[in-house]
């Protein structure tokens, strides 16, 4: 697993061994050149964080700062080496808890974020539970966008409250949704950009 692009481009990042599903380097990449400009300053949400990747990626693309949600003892462990490795210990933090609990935490700090990454196990239903939760707490900017990575066998809504459906890709058997708070629904996503 490595870093794709930017200022931490080829970095290998250590990986979660065992049942853990990361982001393939592929789909990561194909993401990043779809949301393209939108990375630069952005305050970013990596939940179900696992080692990290799509945050670190998005903050080797110049994002602003990322909080990491994850509460996988050894997963934990792994994001911390991971950022501390990567020098980005001073520009992240990791929240260990349920990502129930940190959305409830973060929405009670008045935290909101530009970017938020959601790649939870797949065939669990949290997908969807979590954007529900995501579009009541109110953390997503109003010029926010939603990565979901999840199966080709779960269904997601048209809409979640203030969160509206723009855009999916397909990788083989993952998919890649992106909603966008209401405000922000007419922003078009671009096509993919490099070679992929």
């Amino acid at each position: 697993m490595r870093i794709i692009a930017g200022r931490l481009k080829g970095r290998r990042l250590a990986r979660v061994r065992g049942p853990m599903r990361p982001t393939a380097d592929r789909v990561r990449e194909a993401v990043f050149n779809i949301l393209g400009p939108v990375i630069l300053g952005a305050r970013v949400l990596d939940l179900f964080a696992g080692a990290g990747a799509l945050g670190i990626e998005a903050l080797s693309r110049g994002a602003g700062d990322a909080v990491f949600v994850e509460n996988h003892r050894i997963s934990l462990q792994i994001l911390r080496r991971n950022l501390i490795l990567c020098g980005l210990d001073q520009v992240s933090s990791v929240l260990p808890l349920s990502v129930a609990r940190a959305l409830l935490k973060l929405a009670g700090q008045g935290r909101y974020f530009d970017l938020v990454f959601l790649d939870p196990p797949y065939g669990r239903g949290m997908a969807a539970a979590t954007l529900m939760q995501l579009a009541t707490t109110g953390i997503v900017a109003p010029t926010g966008r939603v990565i979901v990575e999840h199966s080709r066998q779960e269904d997601l809504e048209e809409t979640y409250r203030s969160l509206v459906y723009m855009d999916q890709r397909r990788y083989g058997g993952t998919l890649i949704s992106f909603y966008a708070s209401r405000s922000n629904e007419s922003s078009d996503l671009p096509e993919e950009q490099g070679d992929n």
